[in-house]
């Protein structure tokens, strides 16, 4: 990424991040290679924030009249009782990746399952009316679950251990069911039968876990021979970049999705939130390498 040309005056504007941990975030350059881009007096900065000091964070951004920021874990549910509004997406996923700020008034929302259905389509593949199979039930699995539904997919197969996670999963593919057209269908990732079978009807398998992350890089949720080569694979997960699970799918011909197309589209989403105008996404694909 070049170096920042445009000057740091008494009248550049703050975005930022709330979260913890999170100095690795790509989410600086992304947004700061943007306004330079555009020649926009802004600049986006990482927080060190957790639950603790939530409260007080949101509080000040709001007196200092900061824009806009972006929340990750472990704030993403709790900041809600904290914010003026809430889009329909936020409120059915029950969590916030973006706020913004008009005139101290806080609106929360969700750019993961947007961002993550822009880079589906980017690559020319139409979910509405198919099946689809979702892996995980976290935040990203949940906001992808809501807006694939919102959005027309027909049919989400979505899969979660028995772990803390399967009490939310139950609740919001529940709610998705009542509140969408979409079918929604939820397995024990345990079942190995089930997840072979639900992934064989299915146009596109998204693993919206941590799995294949550093330092669990080594590790996949699904087997080789689940896969075939009509099959779409997606992972949000971008570093490593190549999960082990993309390399297994690219190995057999298959279309892939991978995770840093979500986190540019999703940056994307929220840029246009806080500025009124496109994020210049392919200057910042190539200064990022992405």
């Amino acid at each position: 990424m070049p170096e920042r040309k445009l000057p740091i005056t008494g009248h550049t504007e703050l975005i930022g991040l709330i979260a913890t941990p999170i100095r690795h975030s790509m989410s600086p350059a992304l947004h700061n290679a943007a306004f330079e881009k555009l020649g926009m007096d802004k600049v986006y900065l990482v927080f060190e924030v957790g639950k603790e000091g939530l409260e007080a964070a949101v509080q000040g951004l709001r007196a200092m009249g900061v824009r806009g920021w972006n929340v990750s874990m472990p704030n993403k549910a709790a900041i809600m009782a904290y914010l003026d509004i809430l889009s329909p997406a936020a409120q059915l996923c029950g969590s916030v990746n973006t706020v913004i700020n008009d005139g101290g008034v806080l609106t929360g929302t969700v750019t993961d399952g947007t961002g993550w259905m822009h880079a589906v389509a980017e690559r020319g593949i139409d979910l509405k009316g198919k099946k689809i199979t979702l892996l995980g039930a976290g935040g990203a699995a949940t906001a992808i679950l809501v807006q694939a539904a919102l959005d027309g997919v027909g049919e989400i197969s979505m899969f979660n251990r028995q772990d803390e996670f399967w009490p939310r999963a139950e609740e919001k593919s529940a709610l998705v069911r009542e509140k969408t057209n979409c079918k929604v269908s939820l397995f024990h990732l345990e079942d190995r039968d089930a997840l072979r079978r639900e992934i064989g009807d299915s146009v596109l398998l998204v693993n919206a876990t941590s799995a294949g992350m550093k330092p669990q890089e080594n590790l996949c949720l699904v087997d080789s021979d689940m896969l075939r080569r009509e099959l779409i694979v997606s992972d949000v997960v971008y570093n490593p970049r190549q999960t082990i699970l993309l390399q297994r799918a690219e190995a057999l011909g298959c279309q892939t999705v991978p995770g840093l197309s979500m986190m540019l589209w999703q940056g994307a989403e929220a840029f246009k939130l806080w500025t009124g105008v496109d994020m210049p996404v392919e200057y910042v694909r190539k200064q990022l390498g992405l």
